[in-house]
């Protein structure tokens, strides 16, 4: 461990593992850190990995990494009580090359994924805890590890330490995140055979879909659940933020039995076999939330960035391509033989000129909105069920006559002005 690296990553998830696999992959002596078992034993996110992020990394991956299904659907389902509007797209071309996404697995892909990092030059070491960096003249020189003479020193730290960033803290990059700024999310893999995925979400084989799930879902509070379909077990999830739950007074694990036995989910996970239960915080605070990302010697990826787009439920691509643009600066650092934060700066430049940077700053002020409005959950959701069954239920009344009394049943509860003004609010923040 007295070894002097060039990089040293801390975390060996996606942003972690992308950029210790660019790195190697270039000739760079890397060295990748991670305090779980084996890389994704602790590792926990809903189960979708996007294509174009991953083999920007390594090419055709899919034709070998563990994947369960590649996704041909995605659907959307706005619940209610007993009731639901459900819309979405299902395409055969996402079932074939080059794809689109995949349901996976963590503690199986990012095994995969570490490994090919090693196979590169990567050195991995397992079941090491970082308690802090070490910092000398301002400057990020190495780690401190709970190993016996555990010191270890880099030209360069990349932290990739997860949402609560204790490293980052600990450098003075970020303050303790707020509970509006980070999501609990809580799920469960339930074993199901493949033939009965297959028949209840009209799949074959090698077909996949995912369903995420407004309203009702996490009781009217902001957040989502989630349905992914994996070979033979489903993944099933909800999160709220933290400060919904304390408002609410919500039990994670009570949600998600809620979410397990609500009428419009129970015929999907019916008779299977709950295999694994895990927790996860989820950065939620977005394009405002993104903590400092450069040092003198060090860089922050991933979801110790906070690099998460909550809206369209993207981390994973995200995480990919920031370890990835770390590995790029790093490269262009060592070319110059400089390692200060005004030379690896060049990997913040990257990151708010990228998809992340923009799509982050499109939404920046809509997780917020919705927390702070929280009419969108609780009353617009259970209205418009209620409108989709009066449409369509056939009793003898002309449909332009629905129309009205539709629109009169919003607008009375709610108030023409006030209703304008929610769809414009919604509108803003999402455009």
């Amino acid at each position: 461990m007295s070894e002097k690296f060039d990089v040293i990553v801390v975390g060996a998830g996606p942003a972690g593992t992308s950029c210790a696999y660019t790195c190697a992959k270039n000739g760079l002596n890397v060295l990748l850190i991670e305090r779980g078992e084996y890389p994704g034993s602790k590792n926990v996110m809903g189960g979708v990995l996007y294509r174009k992020q991953m083999e920007e990394i390594i090419p055709e991956f899919w034709k070998e990494a563990p994947l369960e299904r590649p996704v041909i659907e995605q659907r959307f389902w706005m619940m209610d009580k007993e009731s639901m509007i459900s819309f979405g797209y299902k395409g055969l071309e996402w079932g074939q090359e080059p794809y689109n996404n995949f349901t996976v697995l963590r503690a199986k892909f990012d095994q995969w994924f570490a490994n090919k990092a090693v196979e590169q030059g990567a050195l991995l070491i397992n079941e090491t805890v970082v308690t802090e960096c070490i910092v000398e003249n301002d400057r990020v020189i190495g780690v401190r590890t709970d190993r016996p003479n555990g010191d270890v020193y880099a030209d360069v730290v990349v932290l990739a330490d997860g949402v609560n960033s204790l490293l980052g803290k600990q450098l003075g990059f970020h303050k303790e995140f707020k509970p509006h700024e980070v999501a609990l999310t809580v799920m469960e893999v339930i074993n199901l055979p493949k033939d009965k995925i297959n028949d209840r979400f009209n799949l074959e084989d090698n077909q996949g879909c995912t369903v995420e799930i407004f309203g009702d879902s996490t009781k009217g509070n902001l957040g989502t659940a989630f349905l992914y379909t994996n070979k033979d077990s489903l993944n099933l999830g909800v999160g709220t933020t933290l400060s919904s739950m304390i408002k609410a007074k919500i039990k994670p694990y009570d949600l998600l039995d809620y979410l397990k036995n609500h009428p419009m989910i129970k015929p999907y996970v019916d008779g299977g076999e709950p295999l694994e239960y895990l927790a996860h915080l989820i950065p939620e605070g977005g394009y405002h939330s993104i903590p400092k990302l450069v040092g003198n010697g060090v860089l922050v990826v991933g979801d110790a960035a906070q690099l998460v787009n909550a809206i369209h439920r993207e981390g994973s691509n995200m995480a990919m391509s920031s370890g990835k643009l770390a590995a790029e600066a790093i490269l262009r650092a060592k070319d110059r033989g400089k390692f200060d934060e005004a030379t690896l700066d060049f990997y913040r430049t990257s990151i708010y000129n990228s998809f992340i940077g923009k799509d982050l700053k499109k939404y920046k002020d809509a997780a917020h909105t919705f927390e702070e409005h929280p009419q969108y959950f609780k009353e617009y959701l259970p209205m418009m069920n209620k409108a989709a069954s009066k449409f369509f239920t056939v009793d003898g009344t002309p449909k332009k006559q629905k129309q009205k009394e539709i629109l009169r049943s919003v607008t009375s509860e709610k108030g023409t002005f006030k209703v304008i003004q929610d769809m414009y609010r919604a509108w803003k923040v999402m455009k």
